[in-house]
């Protein structure tokens, strides 16, 4: 018989080797030497196996240890969350819309929970509470989003000309703030600030929301 973890298993191969959007049930299926039909007692349909794998992911990523600061709480879950995700940057791209929100699984749902509870205990209502998580979410997805894309490998010629130049050529009576950055730029890009820019991104929703 071949087992929920098998298939997981599997079609987390084939996104590793291939991308999430080339991933079928039929080729799932010749992936692990069966018939379609049997994935069929496991999954529904495509949707419904890349809903499991995100639950899966959600169901293996620790929960944090939450600080008793409602504020505080909230930055641990959304960092809790990036680093899940970030382990599996393809997830982020699957789930970037809404509409997979309703179809999470316990784990996660539970990071959202208390997201949206520390917004409300710093005085936000549900609304504004649903819109600090919403905003914390786009940063999130955002950041891995970007970063993912920019670590994709490229022509190393093109690449080391891209980075021996960057800025250094512009004109700097028209931008001299970029011009004195210069080829600095994909250095200081690189930096993982998320974390940082996450505690200011809070604290600036949160006098808001509450307003």
């Amino acid at each position: 018989m071949t087992s929920r973890a098998q298939i997981l298993a599997a079609a987390r191969r084939l996104i590793d080797r291939d991308g999430w959007e080339r991933l079928t049930i039929r080729r799932l299926a010749a992936e692990l030497g069966v018939g379609a039909t049997t994935l069929y007692h496991h999954v529904r349909d495509r949707e419904d196996l890349l809903v499991q794998l995100i639950n899966d992911i959600a169901d293996q990523t620790p929960f944090p240890e939450l600080p008793s600061a409602p504020r505080d709480r909230i930055v641990v879950a959304a960092a809790a969350i990036h680093d899940g995700l970030a382990a599996h940057r393809w997830a982020t791209e699957i789930i970037a819309t809404d509409g997979f929100l309703d179809r999470l699984g316990e784990s996660a749902l539970r990071m959202v929970e208390t997201i949206v509870a520390g917004a409300i205990d710093c005085g936000c209502t549900p609304d504004q509470a649903v819109d600090v998580f919403r905003g914390v979410w786009y940063y999130t997805v955002g950041e891995i989003v970007v970063r993912a894309n920019s670590d994709q490998p490229q022509d190393e010629t093109a690449r080391s000309a891209d980075r021996d130049v960057f800025f250094s050529n512009l004109d700097a009576s028209q931008h001299p703030h970029l011009a004195a950055i210069g080829d600095r730029w994909p250095a200081l890009a690189a930096r993982d600030t998320y974390l940082q820019g996450l505690r200011a991104f809070v604290d600036g929703l949160l006098p808001r929301a509450g307003q």
